[in-house]
């Protein structure tokens, strides 16, 4: 059998810490290729172009300092030549960016190739509800698995103990990218529900917003549990009411890519971390991001604002689902950030 040629598209935090799995799994295994191609969307760094930097030094120096890559990973700067004659592409971007990518590479993909998407955000169209899988399924129709977990990029790169969840509509597939990311220290589950395993790495980045209100306002983590417990209540009646003909199993809720997500990400995530300093600082989101990320997208307020025009597109009732209603308006519509305690009090769950 013919080796696979990997290619992944994008390279940023999260983009390159997988990189470092994937390089050295295609080194290790004759199912791959050994020479594995990253997109990497061109930058100068004092002086130096991105891509020359991770290819002669081995290191994404911007996005995940410290870390070495593997030397099997090349940079490439051009999209079409770093996906030609891929079999596997691993799409790892800021989801706004996602429809941009496939329209580049639409006339070049190899038939038969296969994606999967570890894209945490969803998209909205004129009918509703968009996953990002569907996005890229549609645009470039190959099968399209999808990979979510409790995964905060800085730790998997130091090979902290981590579990995550795949999700697929072809086992066999599913199967074959986790073999391409398991390694000893970040371990796998398969799961034939994948806009579960979409839907809850999506939406837990509002519910972390929502965390880092609370941490900001300096209230303790019994509100922050609360936080978590409401959101996940949102989460799964938001993944019950947009998959009426594929409802969600309530056992993936329990994978990694849900529960699991939700805690590490309310803790310890971007999101968090900036809706707090939100509350702190008095500034506006897209300072902080420009302030605290150093160039990473931060996708929970995006989400927040997709969730709410689905809301609005289907005359779906607000009060259905109010934490995820409050963060959009704290963000957009000025709404003062204890509001969101308020949001908790007068929860239907409470009523």
């Amino acid at each position: 059998k013919m080796a696979k040629k990997v290619c992944i598209i994008g390279s940023g935090n999260w983009g390159s810490a997988i990189a470092k799995l994937i390089g050295r799994n295609a080194a290790a295994y004759d199912t791959f290729h050994t020479r594995v191609n990253m997109y990497v969307y061109e930058e100068e760094i004092n002086g130096e172009k991105l891509t020359e930097i991770i290819n002669t030094r081995h290191e994404n120096v911007k996005y995940l300092p410290g870390h070495k890559l593997p030397e099997n990973v090349v940079a490439v700067p051009d999209l079409v030549e770093a996906s030609k004659g891929a079999d596997m592409l691993v799409f790892v971007v800021p989801h706004q960016f996602i429809r941009g990518l496939c329209k580049t590479i639409q006339s070049n993909i190899k038939p038969g190739a296969i994606g999967i998407s570890l894209i945490k955000g969803m998209d909205h169209t004129d009918k509703g509800l968009q996953l990002i899988s569907d996005v890229i399924r549609k645009a470039l129709s190959m099968d399209v698995s999808v990979l979510m977990g409790a995964n905060i990029a800085s730790e998997v790169a130091s090979e902290d103990f981590c579990e995550t969840t795949i999700g697929c509509t072809k086992e066999e597939n599913g199967q074959l990218f986790k073999k391409l990311l398991q390694t000893p220290n970040f371990r796998i589950c398969v799961v034939q529900d994948p806009n579960t395993v979409e839907i809850c790495g999506a939406l837990k980045n509002i519910i972390a917003c929502g965390a880092g209100f609370v941490t900001g306002m300096e209230l303790g983590d019994n509100t922050k549990a609360a936080v978590i417990r409401l959101g996940l209540m949102e989460m799964m009646k938001f993944a019950k009411a947009f998959f009426p003909d594929s409802p969600p199993e309530i056992a993936t809720f329990f994978e990694s890519c849900g529960v699991a997500d939700l805690v590490t990400t309310c803790y310890g995530g971007r999101n968090m971390r900036v809706s707090r300093a939100f509350v702190k600082e008095n500034k506006p989101i897209e300072v902080l991001e420009a302030e605290m990320l150093n160039g990473q997208k931060l996708q929970g307020p995006e989400t927040a604002r997709e969730v709410y025009k689905v809301l609005k597109t289907l005359n779906i009732d607000e009060s259905e689902y109010p934490l995820f209603v409050s963060v959009y308006n704290i963000f957009f519509n000025k709404h003062p950030v204890p509001s969101f305690i308020e949001c908790l009090q007068n929860h239907p769950e409470h009523m």
